[in-house]
């Protein structure tokens, strides 16, 4: 069996930026889940998509994503990226100034709008998900301080560590500075004491303070138990990051940008915007732009 694949740097302009997607586009329809899974573990990305005839004709792609160790529900960079790569292969039709396709994905329909240049070819991609819930807190500031190798003064009192999720759930902490995500070195030992099998395994740090001018927050994001040491950009977890930013008051803007992936060296820039009535969320979305990188084939025997 000979599976054809294509390599894409997602949430970034340039090459060897944003975070790394392998995408095959034209599986065969029977591929056992355990191969797909197998396969992801050999590439070793942060994650590696199958994108398959959708089950309701009336969307145009049913999308599974994998993690080197577990099967995602819904995740943005492999949907925007999956988008980009159909986009360019000419797979959902040939696009004038803008397209909204449906993935059919594990939370549901994820519609998804790619924005082309004057040559028809994909320039952006942005992704719709679902409201945000902001789930429990987690109060023990000392051992999250422990787990990310840092002063319990470095993380902001006067902000919860909470669980947010449109899918996929992470657990929010903030920082003062930018000096302090820096100062990171993430220990599994405590992740695995305070945090593992419960619905803050992911874990997703920020700070106001940026390195591009333009940003709206510096990010890193740490997902053990998805075979992720780090992830240099997190689509799935944008959207919260959003939502989360407006209800304790962070920012006023709808439209931001987080930074991410500076420490792992591939720059990543993911636009988010969401729409808030108090504490209430909709028209949540995040995008950005794709880099191709090539494509190879994989033979199983």
């Amino acid at each position: 069996m000979r599976l054809n694949y294509h390599l894409v740097d997602v949430f970034t302009n340039r090459q060897f930026g944003g975070n790394q997607l392998a995408v095959f586009p034209d599986p065969p329809a029977d591929l056992p889940t355990g191969i797909m899974q197998r396969i992801a573990a050999e590439l070793n990305l942060s994650e590696t998509t199958f994108a398959f005839p959708p089950e309701d004709s009336a969307n145009d792609c049913r999308l599974r994503i994998f993690t080197p160790a577990a099967e995602l529900p819904m995740a943005g960079h492999p949907t925007i990226g999956t988008a980009y790569m159909l986009a360019r292969l000419g797979s959902v039709g040939r696009i004038k100034n803008e397209k909204t396709i449906v993935f059919e994905e594990g939370v549901g329909p994820i519609r998804v709008t790619i924005h082309a240049d004057e040559k028809g070819d994909p320039s952006a991609v942005w992704m719709r998900q679902p409201n945000p819930q902001f789930l429990g807190a987690f109060e023990d500031c000392a051992a999250l301080a422990d787990m990310l190798s840092l002063a319990a003064t470095d993380i902001r009192d006067d902000l919860p560590a909470q669980v947010v999720s449109s899918g996929l759930p992470f657990l929010f902490i903030v920082l003062d500075t930018l000096d302090a995500m820096k100062r990171i070195r993430f220990r599994s030992d405590k992740w695995a004491e305070h945090l593992a099998g419960t619905n803050a395994e992911n874990v997703f740090v920020t700070t106001l303070e940026t390195v591009n001018e333009d940003s709206t927050t510096h990010s890193r994001m740490f997902a053990p138990a998805l075979g992720i040491s780090e992830d240099p950009a997190t689509g799935s977890a944008s959207g919260p990051l959003g939502a989360y930013l407006l209800r304790y008051g962070l920012t006023q803007a709808n439209d931001m940008l987080s930074e991410q992936g500076f420490e792992m060296g591939r720059p990543s820039f993911i636009s988010i915007h969401v729409e808030a009535s108090g504490d209430s969320f909709s028209e949540v979305s995040v995008g950005g732009q794709c880099a191709y990188i090539g494509f190879g084939t994989l033979v199983i025997n």
